[in-house]
């Protein structure tokens, strides 16, 4: 059974099919009256985590033990008072390693990461973020100073990874204790020196499951490939993506060098190029792309929120795509062909795919 939780501006609707990936059906609207930013279901227990901001109750987490049949808000989220900062919004919520029973972290605004050992009842803020020394040099960008990437290795136990906007990528060798400014190679050409240790614009951060040590990296200043944990970055378009800018990436589970973008015309003109809904794929490392958009619209003249892209585990994976406009695509053969499993939508803010019985 394969679930695909897309969040929305209007609550969070669940899709659910075969592993054959064609009939899907539809659950939901949950969680009415919020925006769900993320929402990811535990594989480790089968609960959702759900990252939600309102007007009216502002930022916090929601979570179900039941498939989105009841929900229970975390109640007691917020900075230390001392930091000087309030929490702003919810982004990202990431479950621990499969031996890690009850931790999950969550990465919000104004740049901040939340650590809960409970399963999600209580949540701690992660000071060594909160007060790092380099904080007073992050800038917010246009969707507010958000973390928004929660990494995890997973062959190393205490290493893991965040991806700030604007702040960079950084990195822990030490469970999330002390964090390096891992942003070497990666350009800010918005700042006057476009290669600073912090200040860059990322715009969404993997890490393969098969291959750790290779981080991909679409930034609001090109797309990156790192083969050293973050150490070095080589910047990869220029040679068959329209454009460098963009939001959302997906991953090949099993080869390293395969790799999907869903490139913007650029920050001023934040739509899909040459009037098509493109996704653009990567067999070789970032050295060469590929338009793999059979069966996507054209015309078209949309857009892709950073959490709007996912994969699943599955053999062949799939590929799930969410546009602002709406719409839900699959494919089930790793991107050789799509489908539209919905449309007319809310304007879809995160797509999330697992496989779970």
């Amino acid at each position: 059974m394969v679930r695909i939780l897309v969040g929305t501006r209007k609550g969070l609707f669940i899709f659910v099919a075969g592993d054959e990936r064609r009939d899907w059906t539809l659950e939901g609207p949950h969680l009415v009256g919020w925006e769900v930013f993320h929402a990811v279901l535990d594989p480790r227990d089968g609960s959702i985590h759900a990252a939600t901001n309102s007007p009216v109750y502002g930022a916090t987490v929601h979570r179900s033990t039941d498939l989105g049949v009841s929900w229970t808000r975390a109640e007691e989220l917020g900075l230390p008072e001392e930091s000087g900062l309030t929490l702003e919004k919810t982004w990202h919520v990431e479950p621990g390693r499969e031996d890690e029973n009850g931790r999950l972290w969550l990465g919000g605004a104004p740049g901040v990461l939340f650590r809960s050992d409970d399963g999600g009842t209580s949540w701690e803020a992660v000071e060594s973020l909160v007060s790092h020394e380099t904080r007073d040099r992050w800038h917010p960008g246009a969707g507010g100073m958000c973390c928004h990437s929660i990494q995890l290795d997973p062959l190393s136990p205490e290493r893991m990874y965040v991806g700030i906007s604007a702040a960079g990528v950084f990195r822990s060798e030490d469970g999330g204790g002390s964090w390096t400014p891992a942003n070497q190679g990666t350009a800010a050409d918005f700042l006057p020196d476009p290669f600073p240790p912090v200040g860059q614009c990322v715009h969404k951060l993997l890490v393969h499951p098969q291959q750790p040590e290779r981080l991909w990296q679409q930034n609001h200043c090109g797309v990156y490939r790192s083969d050293d944990r973050g150490e070095q970055w080589q910047r990869l378009e220029g040679n068959g993506l329209p454009s460098g800018f963009g939001f959302p990436l997906a991953l090949d589970p099993r080869e390293p060098d395969t790799a999907f973008v869903v490139p913007e015309v650029g920050a001023e003109n934040r739509v899909t190029p040459d009037g098509r809904l493109g996704v653009y794929r990567t067999r070789d490392a970032g050295a060469s792309w590929e338009l793999a958009s059979n069966g996507l619209p054209e015309p078209a003249w949309v857009a892709v929120m950073r959490e709007g892209f996912s994969f699943d585990r599955l053999d062949p994976f799939g590929v799930y795509l969410g546009t602002q406009s709406g719409s839900v695509f699959v494919s089930a053969d790793g991107g050789e062909s799509w489908s539209e499993a919905a449309s007319q939508l809310p304007p879809i803010l995160s797509v999330e795919a697992v496989a779970w019985p």
